[in-house]
């Protein structure tokens, strides 16, 4: 596995998913090396606490004497500049499979041809192939409608990146064997770039192990929901708060950190029905969704899949997700929970399953057993391990 970020130097869910494919492929009795860059974490966050962590996965940890330069390098030119020969010797290893994952400052779209196994995969956890700034958010302020990415660039503070005007992402694509998307939505946005490379929907999975279900005395509990992700304004977390202000009988937690939640924090200090809950470890937050009348999933950027919403069903409560890229597969997919487009619509349906909480619980039930039949990190390990079994049949190994 070779991917920018590991827990626990990470800020979101594509580290979280790439430790529990390792973990649920050491516990099926395989070996798996990590490969990641210490130093982009420092870009963008101050070094986590120490961890020690025995759960077979052996993990390399990139770390140069001139910091934070190496992952800026990467960025810049879009190959491992200063990571580069301790790359080739860690890749150099007599591997089966190497899986790509977020390689932004790992090495950029280049570090996809050091790969020298049979099998080569990677994984399309954002838009990084097809955007600057990740997540097809145009100018920090709306969901991108038309490319203008020097212009995006210089108003998102992300360098411009000169190699994205290049052949270098479809010339480095061609040493992959297969690019796995979470969703139908991010195999579209990315097919025009995999002229050779086939793209396979793989969804993510949960790895939450619910608890008893905690049951809710319905005659005094207050409705309450729940936010978990990044705190900044593509997940759609300000018209959220704002929202819930004007709401004070439903109460809102929000679990996670990111660059607004120090100043939503004090905006919204006087409003009772609102606390904020810094990011929690994943057992941790078993009991908040089990206890939630609903996840709500506002995001307004596009977004490549939606793992809290499978992590809400792992749990047995509904998502109220915003129409915005691959979420809404989700609900579509499934019937557990509800779409929507504007605020309004919004307060409608938190109304709605406030007051009929039967409602809430098929809605949860549906939800459980599509995240049984869909999301379970055995069914998900069932369906990776088919995809390299047919890639090796394909190539005669």
């Amino acid at each position: 596995m070779v991917t920018t970020f590991y827990p626990p130097y990470h800020f979101g869910g594509d580290a979280t998913y790439v430790r529990a494919l390792a973990r649920q492929l050491v516990a099926e009795g395989h070996s798996v090396d990590v490969i990641h860059c210490e130093d982009a974490y420092l870009v963008g966050g101050q070094p986590p606490a120490p961890t020690e962590t025995d759960d077979g996965v052996t993990v390399h940890r990139l770390k140069s004497r001139f910091g934070v330069i190496s992952p800026l390098i990467s960025q810049q030119t879009g190959g491992p500049g200063l990571k580069k020969n301790e790359l080739k010797k860690l890749l150099a290893g007599d591997f089966d499979v190497v899986h790509f994952h977020n390689i932004s400052l790992m090495g950029g779209p280049s570090v996809l041809k050091m790969s020298r196994s049979p099998v080569t995969l990677y994984t399309l956890h954002e838009h990084w192939l097809i955007c600057p700034t990740h997540i097809l958010w145009k100018n920090k302020s709306k969901a991108c409608d038309s490319r203008q990415c020097f212009t995006c660039c210089l108003k998102s503070r992300v360098p411009p990146q000169w190699w994205r005007y290049t052949s270098l992402v479809k010339e480095s694509l061609k040493n992959v064997d297969c690019l796995l998307s979470p969703s139908q939505f991010t195999a579209k946005q990315h097919q025009h770039l995999a002229e050779k490379t086939p793209i396979v929907v793989l969804p993510l999975f949960s790895n939450l192990q619910p608890n008893s279900k905690k049951t809710l005395a319905t005659d005094d509990t207050r409705p309450r929901f729940l936010f978990v992700g990044r705190v900044t304004k593509s997940k759609g977390i300000t018209e959220l708060l704002a929202l819930f202000s004007v709401l004070p009988a439903y109460d809102l937690q929000v679990v996670g950190k990111g660059d607004l939640l120090a100043s939503l924090k004090k905006k919204y200090a006087l409003c009772s029905n609102i606390t904020f809950t810094n990011e929690l470890p994943q057992e941790q937050l078993v009991a908040l969704y089990q206890n939630a009348t609903a996840l709500i999933f506002p995001s307004r950027a596009p977004e490549t899949f939606g793992l809290a919403i499978v992590e809400a069903f792992a749990c047995g409560i509904p998502a109220i997700v915003r129409d915005a890229g691959a979420s809404r597969e989700l609900i579509d997919q499934t019937g557990a929970g509800f779409v929507f487009q504007h605020d309004d619509e919004l307060k409608e349906i938190i109304i709605k399953l406030s007051q009929n909480p039967t409602l809430c619980e098929e809605l949860g039930q549906k939800g459980l057993k599509s995240y049984q039949d869909f999301f379970t990190p055995k069914l998900h390990l069932k369906n990776y391990l088919t995809i390299i079994q047919d890639i090796q049949q394909i190539k005669g190994l």
